[in-house]
């Protein structure tokens, strides 16, 4: 399929109507702060809609992720005390990656005009959502909710992000810095997403890749109101990681390169052994050869590990299974 013509043919969304806004949250095991974290979303829509900035037909759509707690039931009685409550519920823990992905998708079968992604635990400050409709009513299709600090996080999880927004941009992946997955989206938005059928999907780097009209809005991060953070620091070095093989080969040229200089730091000891045993002084040290030995064989692993992650990727993607299944789907 042409892409690209495919694109085109995707008509601009005029601004000279009432948006239906879409606020997509993904859930997993969130059943201590959806009382609360639902009740403040109701009041930041109702007053939107009572501005006459989004539609009143406007839904908050929650995604839950497999949960294994009550998150379903809670969904389900919000739907059923209020029809601005809705929601889909995944098969199995499909991750948050996916459970975003599903809820924007949903939020396009649904008809609206513009989605905002936020997390369950509100952290994301539900005060600049008003703003941001405003800068899509302005012309921009993508509008990014932008951190202005870290200050709420620890200074090992601040230096490693700063550290990872500057490896991603180094590898030529467009991230957006500071920003994760609390953000504005217009329908012409989610229709180039629709078109991404990678199964490996890093939205923080696939987002920017549309092309289409950006802007940002800037925040201070709350504090969770309860519960527990869903993304410990495993989570988030295997998000790291994906997001580094979905958009940049250059760890295998890296590993190629460092390949190159271990053999020729092994011509080197070469010649260094020849001219020991020249010279007379042949007796070498096991330590130089222990050494060797381990830096040729780390150098090698870690070469193969690289290159698995690829492979291993890729051996995803050819079995073309689906992302996510819907379980239930409320209306």
């Amino acid at each position: 399929m042409d892409t690209s013509r495919h694109l085109n043919a995707i008509p601009p969304q005029p601004r000279d109507h009432v948006p239906m806004l879409c606020i997509v949250v993904p859930c997993y095991n969130e059943e201590e702060v959806l009382p609360q974290s639902s009740a403040i979303l109701a009041d930041t829509l109702r007053a939107l809609v009572e501005r006459g900035e989004v539609s009143p037909d406007s839904r908050i759509v929650f995604v839950d992720d497999g949960s294994r707690d009550s998150t379903w039931r809670i969904i389900a009685g919000l739907h059923g005390s209020d029809r601005v409550f809705t929601g889909i519920k995944l098969a199995h823990n499909e991750g948050h990656q996916r459970a975003v992905y599903a809820g924007l998708m949903d939020a396009l079968d649904r008809g609206c005009d513009i989605s905002i992604s936020i997390d369950a635990d509100l952290q994301d400050d539900v005060g600049v959502i008003g703003e941001m409709v405003e800068k899509y009513a302005a012309g921009a299709e993508v509008v990014y909710g932008v951190r202005n600090n870290r200050d709420t996080d620890t200074g090992f999880k601040r230096d490693t992000a700063q550290a990872y927004y500057r490896l991603m941009r180094r590898l030529g992946t467009e991230v957006v810095y500071n920003s994760a997955d609390f953000r504005l989206m217009g329908r012409r938005a989610l229709e180039a997403l629709s078109q991404y059928r990678e199964a490996n999907l890093f939205l923080r780097g696939i987002v920017p890749a549309l092309g289409f009209r950006t802007d940002q809005v800037f925040y201070s991060r709350k504090e969770r109101m309860a519960g527990e953070s869903k993304y410990p620091l495993s989570k988030m070095l295997a998000l790291a990681v994906d997001g580094v093989t979905s958009f940049s080969i250059e760890p295998m040229h890296v590993m190629t390169a460092i390949g190159i200089v271990a053999i020729l730091i092994a011509v080197v000891m070469l010649v260094y052994t020849i001219v020991s045993w020249a010279t007379g002084h042949a007796v070498a040290g096991w330590g130089s050869v222990m050494v060797s030995i381990w830096l040729v064989g780390g150098l090698i692993i870690t070469s193969l590990g690289v290159t698995g992650e690829y492979v291993g990727k890729a051996y995803l993607e050819t079995k073309g299974r689906p992302r996510y299944i819907v379980d239930v789907e409320l209306d």
